[in-house]
């Protein structure tokens, strides 16, 4: 593992000096996702020399602002503080992507024919098939978007 820069937190980062419970998001409370540290890095808008290798969540909680906290409660990212929008905190959004990795965005899906839907899948799967897929890295959750576009499917449903 690389070793990470060291320095205090710059204003653009939140501080809080109440504790949650841990892995409790500070802003809505809502359990968070754990997520690597690499995926934080990788979305972070602000210098990566105020991530700490620490454990970080991602809070999925659609009207809360924090995007990523630390377990510690000592930092938070919000929407505002990383680079992709987040399809958890704009679902409602038709522009939003839901997959990042093969750029599908939630109206695709939304104005999708059965027929259509049925390809976006097999495509994503393809994808993930072929080693294309970097969901740890360019998704916001860190983790695979399958669960979200099914997800879609139903509630267009």
């Amino acid at each position: 593992m690389r070793k990470s820069c060291a320095g205090s937190l710059p204003a653009e980062t939140t501080s809080h000096e109440t504790h949650t419970q841990p892995g409790l998001c500070p802003a809505c409370g809502a359990m968070g996702v754990s997520v690597s540290i690499q995926t934080v890095q990788a979305m972070a808008a602000i210098s990566l020399r105020w991530l700490r290798p620490t454990s970080y969540q991602f809070c999925r909680t659609p009207h809360c602002p924090v995007v990523y906290y630390r377990v510690d409660d000592a930092q938070t990212l919000t929407v505002d503080q990383v680079r992709e929008r987040v399809y958890q905190k704009e679902t409602a959004q038709s522009d939003v992507f839901i997959c990042y990795c093969f750029r599908y965005r939630a109206s695709d899906l939304r104005q999708a024919t059965a027929a259509e839907y049925e390809a976006i899948i097999a495509d994503i799967r393809a994808g993930i098939a072929a080693g294309q897929c970097a969901c740890e890295l360019r998704n916001p959750q860190g983790s695979c978007c399958l669960g979200n576009v099914y997800r879609a499917l139903r509630d267009k449903g």
